[in-house]
């Protein structure tokens, strides 16, 4: 699944880092540490390893 933005691209970054242990689960905040808790390490590294070229800062809110 790839990311849909480069906020989101940069939390995935970020779980994944804390799963492999090269940064400590304390010091997630918000998406990163939900993200952290329910995907998988593989499911992560699809979601950081997304360019960012094009992608923008955050996802749009679409109304309905």
């Amino acid at each position: 699944m790839p990311a849909k933005s480069a906020s989101q691209q940069k939390a995935a970054g970020a779980a994944l880092a804390a799963k492999r242990g090269d940064r400590s689960k304390s010091s997630l905040k918000g998406a990163s540490r939900s993200m952290a808790q329910s995907m998988s390490e593989s499911e992560l590294e699809k979601m950081a390893s997304t360019k960012r070229k094009g992608k923008p800062e955050h996802k749009s809110k679409q109304h309905s």
